[in-house]
């Protein structure tokens, strides 16, 4: 029995690669090593990460390639994480969001569908809460105000996915992803920008002004309830579900810019900035139904789980990233 992931050298992709091979299970991984961040960074990851993983570099949107791939491997569990990702570069790239999230998606849909995958697991996000929902964000909340496209297409993949449960009885899970971080994190997310910034003297936005509360949560807690969903699927009446995972901790931006400074050992310089189109004041995820579904519990703080990122930036771009 193989286990496909997409996205497999993305940040969660490849730890969740590694997870699974460490668990004895057969891995094989997909990713299109596209450059909206560096391709260096995925390789160097996937080389330090899941070295043995059998990743293919090809693009959802190719049908035909995806076709031929779940032919040859024909996977019994998927691992959906690969996506066009950002809040921000959604705004200016709307086509990017369109293709790789909807139709990407939908041909992963429709391969599960025909090669009778027994469950999909695929990366929701926090964002799809929006404008409606008030924290702690829980899964009954509506979803149908998004900020961004990125959270139009997130919010529409778990719309797809339903359907497909309900019209042809896939088994799917959603998982409402809020902001995570560690090492070998995405060069454009704030734990990585405000990082790399602190140790090189650089100066940082800090948007809103710093009045911004965000559910940061640790990969290794992010991989632990990927791997609780994927071996948990739902049952035939309920085909279809949504989870949380997060941390269930809000941490005001200053003092997660505080955190880094201390492992940096110098001063964050601040440039402090109205708010962002498409972001949000505040992430707070309510994880009490992924905890009594799947026994979902992050174990991470940002004073014990930030550091090893400020020293891991230090290691990998040195003190001038």
């Amino acid at each position: 029995m193989t286990v496909l992931v997409t996205g497999a050298a993305g940040f969660i992709g490849a730890y969740t690669c590694q997870a699974l091979a460490k668990r004895g299970e057969r891995v094989v991984g997909l990713d299109s090593y596209n450059d909206y961040y560096d391709p260096r960074l995925k390789r160097d990851r996937v080389a330090a990460l899941c070295p043995d993983t059998d990743i293919r570099e090809l693009d959802l949107v190719d049908r035909d390639a995806m076709a031929a791939l779940f032919d040859e491997v024909r996977p019994t569990r998927v691992v959906h994480l690969a996506a066009q990702a950002g809040v921000r570069y959604s705004l200016q790239n709307p086509h990017a969001y369109v293709a790789s999230n909807l139709d990407g998606f939908v041909n992963v849909l429709e391969l599960c569908r025909h090669h009778g995958v027994a469950h999909l697991v695929y990366a929701s996000s926090s964002s799809v809460y929006g404008d409606s929902a008030v924290p702690p964000f829980s899964e009954d909340q509506r979803i149908d105000q998004p900020r961004s496209l990125y959270a139009a297409t997130k919010a529409a993949n778990e719309l797809m996915a339903y359907t497909y449960a309900q019209l042809y009885g896939l088994r799917a899970t959603g998982l409402r992803l809020f902001t995570v971080y560690g090492p070998w994190g995405r060069p454009d997310m704030a734990p990585l920008l405000f990082s790399r910034a602190v140790l090189a003297g650089r100066e940082i936005e800090v948007f809103n002004h710093g009045r911004m509360r965000r559910d940061f949560t640790h990969v290794s807690d992010i991989v632990a309830g990927v791997l609780g969903a994927l071996d948990h699927p739902s049952g035939e009446a309920v085909p279809h579900r949504v989870f949380n995972l997060g941390n269930h901790t809000p941490v005001e931006l200053e003092r997660f810019i505080a955190v880094i400074e201390q492992a940096a050992g110098r001063p964050a310089r601040k440039a402090y900035r109205p708010m962002q189109p498409g972001d949000m004041v505040e992430t707070m995820a309510d994880t009490a139904r992924a905890r009594a579904a799947f026994g979902f519990e992050p174990h991470t703080p940002i004073e014990s789980g930030l550091p090893p990122v400020v020293h891991w930036c230090r290691d990998y771009f040195g003190d001038a990233a």
